[in-house]
C-alpha cells in the first residue's frame, strides 16, 4: 500500500510538471525591498519636473548666504552652520521662505544629486547628510510643518469649500515634508539593519524618538493613522496617501520591529511564562521549500499531453465550485506507473533542499545573485552536506490540549460508554493502542504564547481578588495599541478604504476616494508616449499602496498577537467587521499570476537614475526597453503584497469556524487554487493552509475532484489524522509537513461544524476582549465604545445573517451550496431551492458572484450579508411620537429636501 501511496504522489508531481507555467520564483520575502528601491518608490514619475525646483531652492538659498552652490566643497562645520540658518528659517510665518528652506533639506536629504555622477555617490552623500540633519533637530522641526499643514487643510475655511478635480499641486508642500521625514526615516531604518557604527547611538535614539508621544501628546504613528482616516472621510483629499502610507510602515517598522525582533520578542516572551523556545520559524523552513507545481486542469492536459486525442466534455459532470481535476489522474494514470519508479529513486533529496535558481542551474558555478539587496542569511552555505533520507520531518509535529481532550472523550465513549470530565489524564479500560495514541499526543503538546494569555484572562475573570496580574510592561507595542485603541475601528476602516481603492480589481466609477490625488497632474498629457507613462505611474502608484497598507496590517497583527493575544483578537474583529475577508478575496480573483509579473515601472525614471548623468529620450525604443531593464520575471512589490495579504487572510481565519465559513460562502476555493499557479513555495503554502481549513466544508466530491491540492496539502501544510500517521510515516520522510496531529481535516468528520455554534464563538470572543479592555484600558475602551457603535451593528447584522446562511444550508444541499461534509446526492430540488435562495439573499444586498460590492465595502455600518440584524431590531415608539407621527411626517420627510450629492 505504501508503494501504491509513493507512486500516486510521483504521479502527480511528473504530470504537473508537466503543466507548470514557468520556473519558481526566485523572490526572497523580507521585510523591506532594497534601500534605492524603497526610496524610488517615494516618487511618482509626475514629480520630475519637482527635482529642479529643489536644486532651484538649494542654489538661491545659497546665493543669499554668499556662498557657491556647490554642498560637496563645504567643510563640515560650514554645513552645520547651514543646516541650522535652514531650521531657524523654518519657523518663519512667510510660506514661501519656509517652504523654500525645506526644499533646501530635501535636497541634502536626497544627496546633492546634481553633484555626483553614480548612484553610489548619491547614496554617500545622503547616508552622511541624513546623519547631520537629525543630530541638528530637523526631524522634529518637520514634524512641526507636518502638524501646521494638518491644521491648515482640516480648517473649517478650507472643510467648507468642497475640493474636486485633486492633483498634483494641491499637496506640494506636504509631500515635501512627508518626503523628508521618509528619507530620513528609510535610511537610518537600512543603516541600523546594516549594522553601521557610526549610526547606532542614531539609531537607538530615533527609534525612542518615535515611540515616544510628540510634543501634542498624540504618537507619530497615530497622527499619520489621522491622517488616512481625514482623507477617507474627504476632510482632506488632497492629502498624498502614497506618502502617507510609506511614512507611517516605515515608522513602524522601525518602532516595533521586523522578523527578526518578533521572532527574539516570541521566544523571550515564551521563557518569561516558562515555556520552551521556539528554534522553527516559518519563514526560514519555507525558504528552503520548492514550490509545488499548480494542480493541472482538464485544458492543461487536453492542450500539452493528449493534444489529438478528443474528450468528450459532456461526460464530465460539473461541480460548481471548481474543474474537475479527476481527469488529470484518470489520463495520467498510465505514463505515472512508468515515471514513478524513476522518480522515486531521487525525490527525497529533490524535495527537499537549498534553494537554487532554476535560470542558473546550467552554470553551476555562478551565485545566485540576491534579489533584494539583503544579506543572504536564509541561503545554506555550498558547504553544508546533503540532505541524508530519514524519518525526520522538517516541521515538528504539534498537538492542543483540546485536542487531547477530545481524543480522551472520543475513545472513552467508544470503549467503556462513559466520559470524564475534566480529566485529562486517566487511561483505565482503554486498549493499548489508545495508550499509545495518547503518548504521542502527550510528547507533541504544543503550548502557545496566547494560551497561557487566554488562561490567565480566565484567571481573572474567576478570581479578581486572589489572582495576581503581572504590571503591564510599555513595550512599543502596548503603546501603539493604547494609542490607537480609543479609534481603532475607524483607523481599520480607513485603512482597508485604501486598500479598497489601491485593488486592481475595485471599480473606479464606485470609488468613494481618490488616491490619484499626488499622480495626475494639472495638465493631462497630449501624446501617446506621456499618455503610457502616466498609465505606468498610475498602476505603479496602486501598487506601492497596496504593498504598504497590507506590510502596516501585518506588522500590526503580528505585534499585538505577541503582547497580548486580546489586542490581537480586538484588532482582528475589526478587520472582519469592516469586510477584510472579501476584500482580499476580491483582490485574489484577478489572473494572480499576471499581477505578480506586471512590471509597471520604468526604470530610467526611476530616482535618482532619472536626474544623474545624461537622460535619453524617453520615445519610441528607450521607453520600451526602459520598462524592460529588469531581469526578474515577476514584480518584487507585487509578490511581497500578495504574500502579505494570504498572511492577513490566514491570521483573521485561522482557528475560528465563523471566518472559515466566510471562505467557504464566498466561494474562495477556485480563487485561491487559481493563486497556486504562482511557482513560490511561501504564497504556496499559505494558500494551502486556507484551503485546508474549509475542506472539510466543502464535501466530498469537492475533495475527490481535487485530489491535487489535496495532495498539496499533504506536503506542504502542517497536518495529518493521528489514526494514519503509522500508515503515511515512510510516505512523508521526505515531504515538508507539520502535523497537525488527531485532525480530520481530509475527510469531513468535523465535530465543530454546527451553525449555531458559530455565533456563540463570536460572541463569546468578543465579551473576553471587551473585559480584557474594561480592566486595562477603561477610558480608552469608554471612546471607543461610543465611536464603535456602527462597527458593533455591523458585528450583529454579520452573526444573524451567518446564523441564518448557515441554517439554509443542511445536510441534504451540503454539495450545492459549496459545504457541507456528509456529501448526501438525495435532495436534489432542495439543493437547488437553497442555493437560488442563497444567492438571491446575496444579489438582494448588493453581493454579485459572493463578492460585496464596492458599496457596501466602503460603509462600515452595514455587513457584508445584508442588514437583517438592524431590519429585525424591535423598536418601541412613545406614546408621544405615536400622538405626533402625522406632523413628524409632513416635516421631516414630506417637506425636507435632501441633497445626496453632498451626503
Amino acid at each position: 500500500m505504501l508503494s501504491s501511496i509513493n507512486n500516486s504522489f510521483e504521479q502527480d508531481t511528473h504530470d504537473a510538471d508537466a503543466n507548470c507555467d514557468g520556473p519558481d520564483l526566485d523572490f526572497i520575502y523580507a521585510d523591506v525591498d532594497g534601500y534605492q528601491n524603497e526610496i524610488a518608490e517615494l516618487y511618482s514619475y509626475t514629480e520630475f519636473s519637482e527635482f529642479q525646483m529643489n536644486v532651484k531652492a538649494f542654489e538661491d538659498q545659497m546665493e543669499i548666504y554668499d556662498l557657491p552652490p556647490n554642498w560637496q566643497k563645504q567643510d563640515p562645520a560650514s554645513q552645520r552652520g547651514i543646516i541650522m540658518k535652514l531650521v531657524d528659517q523654518l519657523e518663519v510665518s512667510d510660506r514661501t521662505f519656509r517652504m523654500q528652506a525645506a526644499r533646501c533639506i530635501l535636497y541634502l536629504a536626497q544627496g546633492c544629486w546634481a553633484e555626483v555622477q553614480s548612484d553610489e555617490e548619491q547614496h554617500q552623500i545622503t547616508r552622511d547628510n541624513v546623519l547631520v540633519l537629525h543630530q541638528l533637530g530637523v526631524f522634529a522641526s518637520f514634524i512641526d510643518l507636518l502638524n501646521m499643514e494638518i491644521e491648515s487643510a482640516c480648517s473649517p475655511d478650507i472643510v467648507a469649500v468642497k475640493i474636486t478635480n485633486v492633483t498634483l499641486v494641491d499637496s506640494t508642500d506636504i509631500r515635501v515634508i512627508l518626503s523628508v521625514l521618509y528619507i530620513i526615516t528609510e535610511t537610518i531604518r537600512d543603516e541600523r539593519e546594516r549594522g553601521s557604527e557610526d549610526y547606532k547611538e542614531l539609531a537607538e535614539s530615533f527609534v525612542q524618538e518615535i515611540n515616544a508621544p510628540l510634543a501634542d501628546g498624540e504618537l507619530l504613528a497615530v497622527k499619520l493613522l489621522g491622517m488616512i482616516t481625514r482623507f477617507c472621510s474627504g476632510a482632506a483629499p488632497q492629502f498624498p496617501m502614497k506618502k502617507v502610507v510609506l511614512l507611517l510602515w516605515k515608522v513602524s517598522l522601525l518602532g516595533l520591529g521586523g522578523m527578526d525582533v518578533l521572532k527574539n520578542l516570541k521566544n523571550e516572551y515564551r521563557l518569561k511564562v516558562g515555556l520552551e523556545p521556539i528554534n522553527e520559524d516559518t519563514l526560514e523552513v519555507t525558504r528552503c521549500m520548492r514550490a509545488s507545481s499548480p494542480p493541472a486542469t482538464a485544458t492543461d492536459i487536453l492542450e500539452n499531453q493528449y493534444p489529438k486525442r478528443n474528450f468528450k466534455r459532456s461526460l464530465m459532470k460539473q461541480r460548481f465550485l471548481d474543474e474537475p481535476e479527476q481527469i488529470d489522474m484518470e489520463l495520467s494514470g498510465n505514463e505515472g506507473q512508468t515515471n514513478a519508479n524513476n522518480a522515486s529513486s531521487n525525490g527525497e533529496e529533490e524535495y527537499y533542499r537549498p534553494y537554487d535558481d532554476p535560470s542558473s542551474s546550467a552554470n553551476s558555478g555562478t551565485s545566485t545573485a540576491n534579489p533584494n539587496n539583503q544579506p543572504n542569511a536564509a541561503q545554506a552555505p555550498a558547504a553544508i552536506p546533503p540532505v541524508q533520507i530519514t524519518a525526520r520531518l522538517p516541521w515538528t509535529p504539534k498537538v492542543r490540549q483540546k485536542d487531547i481532550d477530545q481524543f480522551l472523550d472520543i475513545s472513552r465513549n467508544k470503549f467503556i460508554g462513559y466520559s470524564l470530565i475534566g480529566d485529562h489524564e486517566s487511561l483505565a479500560g482503554l486498549p493499548q493502542p489508545i495508550h499509545e495514541g495518547f503518548k504521542t499526543l502527550q510528547r507533541h503538546m504544543y503550548m502557545s504564547l496566547a494560551d497561557v494569555q487566554i488562561k490567565k484572562e480566565e484567571d481573572i475573570a474567576r478570581n479578581p481578588i486572589s489572582t495576581h496580574e503581572d504590571e503591564i510592561k510599555l513595550t512599543p507595542a502596548e503603546v501603539l495599541y493604547q494609542a490607537i485603541l480609543p479609534n481603532l475601528p475607524q483607523y481599520m476602516i480607513a485603512l482597508l478604504k485604501v486598500l479598497l481603492a489601491a485593488s486592481p480589481t475595485s471599480k473606479s466609477k464606485t470609488e468613494s476616494i481618490n488616491i490619484m490625488a499626488d499622480v495626475l497632474p494639472k495638465k493631462m498629457p497630449l501624446t501617446a508616449t506621456q499618455s503610457t507613462k502616466l498609465s505606468v505611474d498610475m498602476g505603479r502608484h496602486k501598487e506601492i499602496i497596496v504593498k504598504a497598507v497590507s506590510a502596516i496590517i501585518l506588522l500590526y497583527l503580528k505585534h499585538f498577537k505577541i503582547n497580548h493575544v486580546y489586542q490581537f483578537e480586538f484588532m482582528s474583529q475589526h478587520l472582519v467587521f469592516a469586510n477584510c475577508i472579501p476584500l482580499v478575496l476580491k483582490f485574489f480573483n484577478q489572473t494572480i499570476t499576471e499581477y505578480v509579473n506586471t512590471k509597471n515601472s520604468i526604470p530610467l525614471l526611476d530616482f535618482p537614475s532619472c536626474v544623474i548623468g545624461e537622460q535619453p529620450d524617453l520615445s519610441g525604443d528607450s521607453f520600451v526597453y526602459g520598462g524592460e531593464m529588469s531581469d526578474k520575471p515577476y514584480s518584487w512589490r507585487n509578490v511581497f503584497s500578495c504574500i502579505n495579504l494570504l498572511r492577513i487572510l490566514n491570521k483573521l481565519i485561522k482557528w475560528k469556524h465563523s471566518r472559515v465559513m466566510m471562505l467557504v460562502v464566498f466561494k474562495s476555493a477556485p480563487i485561491l487554487k487559481k493563486t497556486l499557479k504562482v511557482r513560490h513555495a511561501m504564497m504556496q503554502l499559505y494558500v494551502l493552509k486556507l484551503l485546508k481549513m474549509q475542506t472539510k466544508y466543502l464535501g466530498r466530491q469537492w475533495r475527490k475532484s481535487n485530489m491535487k491540492t489535496m495532495s498539496a496539502i499533504y506536503s506542504k501544510v502542517r497536518s495529518i489524522p493521528t489514526q494514519y500517521l503509522g500508515l503515511f510515516a515512510t510516505f512523508l520522510s521526505f515531504v515538508q509537513v507539520r502535523h497537525r496531529l488527531n485532525d480530520d481535516w481530509a475527510f469531513g468528520n468535523d465535530l465543530e461544524s454546527r451553525p449555531w455554534d458559530f455565533q456563540a464563538e463570536e460572541c463569546t470572543l468578543r465579551a473576553c476582549v471587551d473585559r480584557f479592555n474594561l480592566r486595562r484600558y477603561p477610558e480608552a475602551t469608554q471612546k471607543c465604545g461610543n465611536n464603535g457603535t456602527a462597527a458593533q451593528n455591523a458585528e450583529n447584522a454579520q452573526q444573524s445573517n451567518m446564523m441564518a446562511g448557515n441554517n439554509g444550508c443542511g445536510n441534504n444541499g451540503s454539495e450545492a451550496n459549496g459545504y457541507g461534509h456528509n456529501g448526501g446526492s438525495n435532495g436534489g430540488a432542495n439543493n437547488l431551492h437553497h442555493q437560488q435562495q442563497q444567492q438571491q439573499q446575496l444579489n438582494d444586498y448588493g453581493v454579485e458572484g459572493g463578492f460585496p460590492s464596492d458599496e457596501i465595502l466602503t460603509h462600515s455600518d452595514f455587513a457584508f450579508f445584508g442588514h437583517s440584524g438592524w431590519w429585525d431590531r424591535k423598536v418601541e415608539l412613545t406614546d408621544y411620537f405615536k400622538a405626533n407621527y402625522a406632523v413628524w411626517l409632513e416635516e421631516e420627510v414630506y417637506n425636507s429636501q435632501t441633497d445626496w450629492d453632498a451626503l
